[in-house]
Parts: structure tokens; C-alpha cells; sequence
């Protein structure tokens, strides 16, 4: 066959689509920072380098939006370059619909199986399973957050990449990196404006109450880790978003930056936030936090969560979750957290549920119903009945749920969560007194 004069070979083809620029939208492949391997893209934003260059915002389509970044133009080509993708693991960002696809069987696809599903996976619904309204709100949400302004933070003696955008005032929206004094949370252009902020401030711990503080080694064993003794120490703060509101807003600014949905930036009032902190003899390091609404009308324990990336797989997502169900515990009620959960929260909370329940399951040693199990963990029914639907431990009877286990089993269960880290709380060192019981708390 011949191939007219005019016609050009794929690679050329190529070679001028990258010389020309590659438009927003378009599904290209693009060399990912995170493991060196080209996975599918789509063009998010474009700009031009000092020296002229195209740099271009690309969203892999296989992950979470926390690997979108700016690449150079040398790292993007046409499709056929794709690799396999190992290496990265995919985050489950896909609305209910979209996974709903992939089941199978002679299940009709109701509402109510796509609510079920959704609910079970706590996957938030698609822009187009909204109501009109609340769509027209998250395509701005959307087409504002799509790419995200400050790259890095330096907090303490970290420096950490960011994940998403936050709305950030100007002119610290456009910069590079911000530097955030860790007592304060107030955030900085350059560092040595933080570093004068640093010399004048007095406070060296969040501006709350000290609820919890981890209890000390033994005089015997000065080296002791394990339970509830941590090392570095813990505490915990209790903050009022009311009375001290700049420090709740730049808290909930500084989450932004790690969490995609996160709505609440500025109507701090109705929440109190609870600040994990590492201790030293400098001060008090925030290492994560959990807000909750004071008065929850769906009986919400939890409202958002965060465990900053530097300080992640140290088991405090776990012990923040844990730390929830022990203030329901005191408040004397059941706990769910606010849907949808994002993907790492989804995944701490079954992790959670799963050793809280298999611990009481093996502790009570006799028969228990799923209403006992509740009452012993302070989890919702609905969310005892999920486990233990995942675990296999739980029959449909008659209209009727019934726990089916042995203790074989339950260690079993036990023996695959073994290697997780914990921390455990010390009741006794918890002092704290539900939101509204004494005049003081309002």
C-alpha cells in the first residue's frame, strides 16, 4: 500500500500534538511522580514556565485525586505507552453506579441496592444522582477544587506534599509552599516571618482543654511502649470552634489540603474539635485531629477526621477513632461517623469495627446479640451487622440476624489482625465531660 505524501506516521502525528500542546480534556499517558511508571491521564490545566515551556495538571484516571500534579511536557505521550499499573493502588472514587456495574447475578438494580451498596463501601453518589441543585453546587465545588494551589507545607519539622486544593486567602493561595507554625496553626509565606511568629507566641499546645494524656512508663521500665504508654507521650485537647474560632478555621484550612470533600472551612461554632498531639519538652506537636458536632440531630460521633501524612501507619487514625466511641461511651449513646467517608477513612473504620467487635465477641465468651454488641462497643447496630456480614459471622434467619461464631473463629480472625498497630486508651486518664451536662460547656 502506498502511503500518500501528505500523510504522517503515528509517532510524527505525535511529536506535533506535543510541540502544539495538549488541550484540557485530552486522554493522554503520563509518567506518574509517585512510582516512575506511564498510566492513562486527562489534561486538567495547562501553563507556561519562566523559560516558555509547557508544564500541564494531569489527573490519573485510575486513582485518587491526591496523585494529580504538574508535569513537565517530556513526560506525557500518546496513549499507547500505558503500563499495567502495579505499583498504585486504586482508590475507590467511582459513584455507586459506576460500581454497581460490576456485579453480577440476577439482582435487579434498584435504589434501594444502589443506596445499600453506596452505604456498604461509603461511596458518595455521582454529580448526576444528585438533586439539581446540590449537582449546580458540585460541579462548581468541582470545577473550582480541580486543581490544587499549595503544593507543600512545612509544619513543625516536616515538610509534606499536599493532596488537594484549599481555599487558602491571597495571596497564600498562589504560593508553592506555606510554612504553618504548629501551636498556632497560623500560616506564613516565607519561613522567616514564621520563625518571628514563633519567638513572640506563648502558646506551645492547641488553645483547648488537656483531656487525655497518656500515661507514663513504669519507674521500673523506663523504656516501656506498648498498650496505652506511647512513645513519643500523647495528649489530647478538646477545642471549642466557638472560642477559639481562628484556630479552628486555620485547622480546618490546613485539613483541606489532605481531604477532598471537606465543606467546613468557616462555620467553626457548632463542632468541637479534639487535637492529638505528641508531647516533648518543647510543646505539644499536632499529629491528627477528629471534629464533632456538639449537637448531632443523625447521632453522629464524628465529624471529619485527620491524621496528617507524616505521621500515618503510627496507629493514631485508629486511636482518634477509638477515642470517639469512648466519649460516646461517656455520653452514654451509640456512635456512627458522618457519611460518606473518604477512601482511607473507610478503610480505618472497618479496620476499627473489625477488632472492636472480634475483642468483644472474645472477651464475653458466652452468646451475644447483635444489641449486646453495640451496647459493649458504643458502634451503631447497622454498622455491627456490616462486619460482621464481611467476616462471614452472621446468618438471615427467619427475618431475624444470628451471630454464628466459635472461639476458634474469632481467633482466627484475630491471628490476621495481629500485626496492626494499636494504641489503647487508658480509661481512667480520660477526663472529660459530655457537651451541655455542666453550664460551663455552652
Amino acid at each position: 500500500m502506498v502511503q500518500s505524501r501528505h500523510a504522517r506516521s503515528e509517532p510524527a502525528v505525535l511529536d506535533a500534538r506535543r510541540e502544539e500542546g495538549y488541550g484540557i480534556g485530552t486522554r493522554v499517558s503520563c509518567e506518574a511522580t509517585v512510582d516512575g511508571v506511564h498510566h492513562p491521564a486527562e489534561i486538567v490545566e495547562r501553563k507556561l514556565d519562566k523559560a516558555g515551556g509547557l508544564h500541564y495538571y494531569v489527573h490519573y484516571t485510575e486513582f485518587d485525586k491526591r496523585l494529580d500534579e504538574w508535569v513537565p511536557a517530556s513526560r506525557i505521550s500518546g496513549l499507547h505507552s500505558v503500563g499495567s499499573g502495579e505499583g498504585l493502588s486504586r482508590a475507590s472514587t467511582a459513584p455507586a453506579s459506576d460500581l454497581l456495574a460490576g456485579l453480577t447475578g440476577d439482582q435487579k438494580m434498584t435504589r434501594r441496592l444502589k443506596r445499600q451498596f453506596a452505604e456498604m463501601h461509603h461511596v458518595g453518589p455521582g454529580v448526576e444522582e444528585l438533586p439539581p441543585l446540590d449537582q449546580h453546587a458540585e460541579k462548581e465545588h468541582q470545577e473550582k477544587t480541580k486543581v490544587k494551589n499549595v503544593q507543600s507545607i512545612e509544619l513543625g519539622r516536616y515538610q509534606m506534599d499536599t493532596w488537594y486544593y484549599s481555599p487558602y486567602p491571597e495571596p497564600h493561595a498562589s504560593c508553592e509552599r506555606l510554612y504553618i507554625c504548629e501551636y498556632t496553626l497560623k500560616y506564613f509565606r516565607k519561613r522567616r516571618t514564621l520563625l518571628r511568629h514563633l519567638a513572640k507566641t506563648p502558646l506551645r499546645a492547641p488553645p483547648g482543654d488537656e483531656i487525655y494524656r497518656s500515661p507514663p512508663p513504669p519507674a521500673s521500665d523506663p523504656g516501656r511502649v506498648g498498650g496505652a504508654i506511647a512513645s513519643p507521650p500523647l495528649s489530647m485537647y478538646e477545642v471549642d470552634g466557638k472560642k477559639a474560632k481562628v484556630y479552628c478555621q486555620n485547622l480546618c484550612l490546613l485539613s483541606k489540603l489532605f481531604l477532598d470533600h471537606k465543606t467546613l472551612y468557616y462555620d467553626v461554632d457548632p463542632f468541637l474539635f479534639y487535637v492529638l498531639c505528641e508531647r516533648d519538652a518543647h510543646g505539644s506537636h499536632v499529629v491528627g485531629y477528629f471534629s464533632k458536632e456538639k449537637d448531632s440531630a443523625e447521632g453522629n460521633n464524628l465529624a471529619c477526621i485527620l491524621t496528617l501524612p507524616a505521621h500515618q501507619r503510627k496507629g493514631y487514625g485508629r486511636f482518634l477513632i477509638a477515642f470517639s466511641y469512648e466519649l460516646s461511651k461517656k455520653e452514654g449513646r451509640l456512635g456512627s461517623p458522618e457519611r460518606p467517608l473518604s477512601d482511607l477513612g473507610a478503610v480505618s473504620y472497618r479496620s476499627y469495627w473489625m477488632r472492636a467487635i472480634l475483642e468483644a465477641l472474645r472477651d464475653h465468651r458466652s452468646a451475644m446479640s447483635i444489641k449486646d454488641i453495640s451496647e459493649a462497643t458504643a458502634i451503631r447496630t447497622d454498622d455491627v451487622v456490616k462486619t460482621l456480614e464481611s467476616l462471614s459471622l452472621i446468618k438471615y434467619w427467619k427475618g431475624d440476624h444470628i451471630i454464628s461464631v466459635t472461639q476458634k473463629i474469632i481467633e482466627e480472625h484475630m491471628r490476621s489482625i495481629a500485626n496492626q498497630k494499636t494504641i489503647d486508651i487508658d480509661v481512667s486518664r480520660l477526663h472529660w465531660t459530655p457537651y451541655g451536662k455542666l453550664d460551663g460547656r455552652r
